[in-house]
């Protein structure tokens, strides 16, 4: 479970960004993912929350990489308000995608959520790395990096609840997920403008 070693949508993106692709070359119909879990054909398949732990787990270490990653350039840029205020709802978000691993059971021993910058996923840890040194280049690229995080952030949970059957209580903190993504985005693309 917890070697998760795929890189999804928001992966791809910021490793696509910072080589010069960009996101335009990623839109939501074409994106670069390699699912682990067993895909859905119709809403009529029956498929076990046991093949979906994967993809609970992902978004639960997720939002923890948003929220250490705003912990971290907000300490870099304190005057800067945006990381401070998100990532305060950031762990909001880890609270509610915690509580799905707990009910569904998902070994989550190995994370220690107050351990800001470590994760147990390799790729996620990676990217946090990637992330925050592209944010110590300024001020602009770091409202960028959290601007970015945020549109991955959508697109991981649209992908998930778009491909995978998912109880509807998942789908419920998803879309809740979701919503608090888009005002987060919102916040970040305010604060580049003043930038």
């Amino acid at each position: 479970m917890n070697k998760i070693s795929r890189r999804n949508f928001f992966t791809n993106s910021i490793f696509a960004l910072l080589s010069g692709v960009g996101l335009a070359s990623c839109s939501s119909g074409d994106s670069p993912i390699e699912n682990t879990a067993l895909e859905t054909e119709s809403n009529d398949d029956i498929v076990s929350i046991d093949e979906q732990k994967d993809e609970i787990f992902y978004i639960y270490q997720e939002e923890k990489l948003a929220r250490d990653a705003y912990i971290t350039l907000g300490k870099l840029y304190p005057k800067e308000n945006t990381f401070k205020s998100i990532q305060v709802s950031e762990q909001r978000h880890i609270d509610s995608a915690r509580g799905l691993c707990e009910k569904y059971e998902i070994d989550i021993s190995d994370v220690d959520e107050d351990s800001v910058g470590n994760f147990v996923i390799d790729v996620l840890q990676e990217l946090y790395n990637t992330v925050i040194d592209e944010g110590r280049k300024g001020l602009l690229e770091a409202l960028k990096m959290g601007e970015l995080i945020e549109i991955t952030d959508i697109d991981d949970l649209q992908r998930i609840i778009d491909n995978f059957y998912m109880p509807d209580d998942v789908i419920t903190v998803y879309e809740k997920l979701k919503e608090g993504s888009y005002n987060h985005l919102e916040s970040f693309q305010v604060a580049i403008k003043k930038a």
